[in-house]
């Protein structure tokens, strides 16, 4: 396994919620972290922001580069890469996680929506994957963690924008895994099997905490697939629990946002926003 001390990674949409949550935890694992969000600010509806976030990576004694990003736009993108080869003078780690959630059928889903999940969730990812990959290449190594889920027809009923943005980034994995395997680069995508605590899932009422799991989950997923040797995985689409049974890991208990309860694997025929 990959020590990850001194290492550089980019994590968008880190401001708050399961971005935050892995910036994190890449920073306790001994990496520089760079968080990427458009909050400068912390608000009731909205709390954290780039500033705090890089405080807290800074109070676990990490190096912390905040840097205000809108993903929509690729000046932004390709100034992000830019300002953390000006820091850092590598890139190790893009986690793309910034996202849009827009969980209604097409009839309900005006224009600018569809434009938002695709600006926000495909074209970001793509323009990310793009920014950082001449460093990528020149060192030969980095690890891209898209979170996006595997192929499943099963979501798209009901979420037809949000899936055609979400499985694109699925596809932008299992392509770009070929296209950079010769300059060991990995590249996968990782989604949970059930709702993970953030300010999407409070804000939009999926649930109660009683069904839902720590961000942790996910943060224990990006440490293990990126302390990998680039040619041990690459080009997969992972479920969360799944991989780390794979892994080895058989107790779930310390993942459940309420002590005791047993968040049920959820299918996207069960997924309703409440």
């Amino acid at each position: 396994m990959t020590d990850l001390k001194g290492r550089v990674a980019i994590v968008t949409g880190a401001s708050r919620g399961i971005g935050r949550v892995i910036a994190l935890g890449l920073a306790n694992a001994g990496c520089a972290v760079v968080i990427a969000a458009k909050s400068t600010a912390s608000s009731e509806k909205l709390p954290g922001s780039i500033h705090t976030v890089a405080q807290e990576v800074e109070a676990l004694g990490g190096q912390a580069l905040a840097v205000q990003t809108d993903v929509r736009h690729e000046e932004q993108i390709e100034a992000l890469a830019a300002k953390t080869l000006e820091r850092f003078s590598r890139i190790d780690i893009l986690v793309n996680n910034a996202g849009a959630l827009w969980w209604q059928p097409l009839s309900e889903t005006p224009a600018k929506r569809f434009d938002l999940v695709m600006s926000v969730n495909a074209r970001a990812a793509f323009l990310c994957c793009r920014a950082v990959l001449p460093a990528m290449r020149e060192q030969r190594s980095g690890h891209i963690v898209n979170m996006s889920p595997p192929f499943d027809l099963a979501m798209v009923p009901g979420r037809i924008a949000y899936s055609i943005s979400k499985l694109g980034m699925t596809l932008l994995t299992h392509g770009l895994a070929e296209e950079v395997r010769p300059h060991n680069i990995a590249v996968n995508s990782l989604w949970p099997v059930t709702i993970i605590e953030s300010q999407a899932s409070i804000n939009h009422h999926l649930g109660t905490p009683a069904l839902w799991r720590k961000a942790d989950i996910l943060v224990d997923c990006v440490l293990r697939l990126v302390r990998k040797q680039s040619h041990e995985i690459t080009g997969q689409a992972l479920l969360d629990e799944d991989f780390l049974r794979a892994e080895g890991v058989t107790d779930f208990s310390g993942y459940a946002c309420v002590p005791g309860s047993q968040p049920p694997r959820l299918s996207w025929s069960m997924a309703k926003m409440g």
